[in-house]
């Protein structure tokens, strides 16, 4: 669950059918002979592409946290600047979401998609190679710059590739379940490389995936374009409500002050923009529907206990416990690796019994799995701490698909890629500001930043889950 670490799909606006295009060239037919019909293409390249880069953009979410304490030794640098290291990819990503999908139909899918691949490739490598904080926190910012454009392109080339919906159905899920992997694997793969080689690992392990995806984008048929409103005052209004927003919880003290005075000019901005565009980035109106403004909330809330939870433990296990790198990412390897399975198992709940049962049931479970690790301390045993993050994961897993589906049934189909622009940037930004509180918590104390996180987590998670209870009952 990228940033973060995500666990379901997310719904990107859809996609215009490509033309089939024959494998090879026609034989010429005799007179009063019938042309050869036609062959098209076979999907499955653009399936693997796509899956590729879904599972490159969730694994460095997750690849990096147990690799921070590493960076901060050998790039001589606090928890702030660790902070600015997640969030930097955190935020380009959730601010540019809005208008990625937009940007994706203008210039065709397998275009955006192959530009995103390339930059997000030469951004890990600037990354690996980075000399010092200032020139990884940059690169970091192109990567997730890279990554908005290519979340929604990678859907829409699946959508392309497979016309019957069933089939398609079947793609997008295992598009879905290649993130879910790379989350799983991320803390592990992370810690491996980290403790084998050096943090730099984490990064140039992107190279021969972003190559890969090329190899596999360069069998698939372009993408047709198509017109889409692109809305630039209210893209950048966000943006800098977002950034400003972060830089004051991270930084704090005046400059911290400085920031939120221009977080909350630059919201008022975006909301006099968003009221007089004729198609804005985010449709007001959306939020005076219950299911969208309780699914938007719910989805911060969790992101807001998953992110932040990692990221603190990610440090305890290390700087408290002393373990390594791969250590701290063994540590969540039970947690991680139960998140397709429970994925699946929503799904089913939600199908037969409507969304509100498992979004309301995941989230509770979440609140007590965040209240039970209240109980960790340094003299837990580790398998214990490593079962204790269970509740948390199958909690966000149980609740966050049926959550997406409850919020795209509750719009109009034409604003469904709109909408779940708006769930996604949303939780990405609340997993990012939610690194950011509990980052300069851990700044003065690691242990104390543990419990003050958990229980801010938990009673942010605790709200939404009875906000959910005004959810509908019918059946997603």
């Amino acid at each position: 669950m990228p940033s973060t670490v995500r666990s379901e799909a997310p719904v990107v606006p859809e996609a215009p059918v490509v033309p089939e295009t024959p494998a090879g060239p026609e034989t010429p037919a005799g007179p009063g002979t019938p042309p050869a019909p036609k062959t098209p293409s076979s999907p499955r390249p653009a399936l693997a592409a796509a899956m590729l880069g879904f599972a490159l953009i969730t694994l460095d979410t997750s690849v990096v946290n147990v690799a921070l304490p590493a960076v901060g030794a050998d790039l001589r640098t606090g928890m702030t600047g660790l902070q600015w290291v997640v969030d930097s990819y955190t935020l380009a990503l959730a601010a540019l979401l809005l208008s990625s999908g937009a940007l994706a139909d203008r210039i065709g899918a397998s275009r955006a998609y192959g530009a995103g691949v390339v930059v997000f490739t030469l951004a890990s490598a600037a990354c690996g190679l980075a000399p010092g904080l200032p020139a990884l926190l940059a690169a970091r910012a192109v990567q997730g710059a890279a990554a908005a454009v290519m979340l929604p392109a990678s859907l829409a080339l699946v959508r392309e590739a497979y016309g019957d919906p069933g089939r398609r159905a079947r793609a997008v899920s295992l598009w879905a379940a290649g993130g879910t992997a790379a989350v799983a694997l991320g803390p592990v793969a992370g810690g491996a490389l980290t403790t084998a080689w050096s943090w730099r690992g984490v990064f140039f392990v992107n190279l021969p995936l972003g190559l890969a995806a090329l190899v596999l984008l360069a069998r698939v048929a372009r993408s047709a374009r198509r017109p889409a409103p692109l809305d630039l005052p209210g893209q950048v209004t966000a943006a800098a409500t977002l950034g400003a927003l972060t830089f004051a919880a991270i930084e704090g003290g005046t400059e911290g002050w400085w920031a939120l005075g221009v977080a909350v000019a630059a919201f008022a901005a975006f909301l006099a923009v968003e009221a007089r565009r004729r198609d804005p980035v985010v449709p007001l109106g959306l939020f005076r529907d219950t299911t969208v403004a309780v699914t938007v909330a719910a989805g911060a809330a969790n992101s807001v206990a998953f992110y932040g939870t990692v990221f603190v433990f990610a440090l305890f296990f290390q700087q408290v416990l002393g373990l390594s790198a791969l250590g701290a990412g063994l540590m969540f390897l039970p947690m991680t690796g139960l998140l397709a399975g429970v994925n699946v198992l929503s799904a089913k709940v939600a199908a037969r019994y409507g969304a509100r049962l498992p979004i309301v049931v995941g989230q509770v479970v979440g609140v007590a799995g965040l209240l039970g690790l209240l109980a960790v301390d340094a003299g837990t045993p580790l398998p214990v701490q490593a079962l204790l993050l269970v509740p948390l994961a199958l909690g966000a897993g149980f609740s966050l698909p049926p959550l997406t589906a409850a919020m795209m049934e509750a719009v109009p189909a034409e604003r469904a890629g709109t909408a779940a622009g708006l769930l996604n940037a949303v939780r990405q930004t609340a997993g990012a500001l939610a690194i950011a509180v509990f980052g300069s918590l851990a700044g003065r104390s690691v242990e104390s930043a543990l419990g003050t996180s958990l229980l801010i987590s938990a009673g942010f998670l605790g709200l939404t889950a009875l906000a959910s209870l005004r959810l509908p009952r019918r059946r997603a």
